[in-house]
């Protein structure tokens, strides 16, 4: 795919798709479809943030491109979305708030490159901080630690699985949805 114009990484119309098949679902925290579907989307999402942040580490775009592109998805993605089930509202609220760690740090790598130390440390940091009230700092600990993932440091999946739910837990759901798809970038069908 050539990405020689703005919105060509993640548009509107991708976004009301995925949002369409939620509509039409009955989502359900509890069933394994309704999962699947909310995995997709953020995949999906997470997906498009790759493919920016790798086409920047190519050269094929520059900073100022990346940049307007991230803030795209994120103005697409994260605006406030009407549904007359509250479950559903409360389900994508969950998505957009492990997406919007994902987004952060990627202008974050993109503005200033990785963070220095390790990803464990900032996760600790951020639960710390979470523990503490602190959610702005919280969120800034995984925005950094999201900018070394996307710089090729791991995330540690066995450690992500121990954070208590919360919004750090949610943050890094994102990352490990980013991780994936900086490492094996598939397809994910939006029409169902």
């Amino acid at each position: 795919m050539s990405n020689d114009e703005p919105g060509e990484y993640y548009t509107e119309e991708r976004w009301q798709n995925w949002l369409n098949r939620l509509r039409d679902e009955e989502l359900d925290a509890e069933q394994e479809e309704s999962a699947r579907l909310l995995r997709n989307l953020q995949y999906d999402t997470a997906i498009a943030v790759a493919k920016i942040l790798t086409d920047h580490q190519n050269d094929t775009i520059d900073e100022e491109r990346a940049l307007t592109e991230l803030t795209d998805i994120q103005e697409i993605t994260l605006e406030e979305v009407e549904f007359d089930d509250e479950d559903a509202v409360i389900l994508l609220d969950g998505v957009q708030t492990s997406l919007l760690c994902v987004l952060y740090a990627g202008k974050e790598f993109v503005a200033a490159g990785p963070a220095e130390g390790t990803i464990g440390q900032y996760i600790e940091a951020a639960t710390v901080a979470e523990d503490e009230g602190d959610i702005d700092d919280a969120l800034g600990y995984c925005v950094q630690a999201g900018t070394m993932l996307i710089d090729g440091q791991h995330l540690d999946l066995e450690m992500a699985g121990e954070l208590d739910f919360g919004p750090v837990a949610q943050w890094v759901n994102g990352l490990e949805s980013l991780q994936n798809a900086m490492s094996d970038p598939e397809f994910v069908e939006e029409e169902g």
